[in-house]
């Protein structure tokens, strides 16, 4: 089987890049006896569809599974159209990705997880974290509002959430405090969207 993992270096032993569109490397790797093709994202510093660009690529690669930290919706609609199923919220080791989907600790999220240009100038909060583990991007995403910033977060963020922050309370203080901090760069990301949708 094939995944597709955001990667911040060309190697297995490299940590997970929490943007989709935006990240250094895609790593291709073959489940079964990890081959791996590192892929450098050439998408990365364009100023606008970098999302776009990026999913077109991985579909060509015929990947099933896409890990990152973080994934917005036209990206995601590109990725699910092709039948990829997209796990957001992925941090820490690429190696611990990929053990913790062999042992089934991984569920597709049922939409994007931020909004459009999330990653445009900034870094992802979960990059210098550790792994999620299991429940990362198990609950449904963030379009029952019909989107970010019309319909507000939706109960399937907050649903998410919770069960990333029992998992990592099961885990550790550490990893708790990697996931709060996560959230609170994202709710802040949406007050500023909807403060311009406000203003508009």
């Amino acid at each position: 089987m094939l995944i597709a993992v955001t990667s911040e270096g060309p190697s297995l032993d490299a940590r997970i890049n929490g943007r989709f569109g935006r990240c250094q490397y895609f790593l291709i790797i073959n489940t079964d006896d990890l081959s791996f093709e590192a892929v450098e994202n050439q998408n990365a510093a364009l100023g606008g569809g970098a999302g776009i660009q990026s999913a077109q690529m991985i579909a060509a690669k015929r990947v099933t599974h896409v890990f990152t930290g973080a994934c917005g919706p036209n990206a995601y609609q590109v990725l699910s159209a092709a039948g990829i199923e997209v796990v957001t919220g992925c941090a820490g080791g690429v190696r611990d990705v990929i053990n913790q989907f062999r042992q089934g600790s991984f569920t597709a999220a049922g939409g994007p997880n931020v909004a459009d240009h999330y990653g445009m100038g900034q870094t992802y909060p979960g990059q210098a974290g550790p792994a999620m583990g299991a429940g990362a991007g198990s609950a449904p995403g963030m379009g029952r509002g019909g989107g970010m910033g019309r319909g507000g977060m939706g109960d399937g963020f907050a649903g998410r959430q919770t069960a990333g922050v029992r998992n990592m309370q099961e885990a550790g203080g550490d990893e708790l405090e990697t996931l709060k901090r996560q959230m609170e760069q994202i709710s802040e990301r949406i007050r500023e969207l909807e403060k311009k949708k406000a203003a508009k």
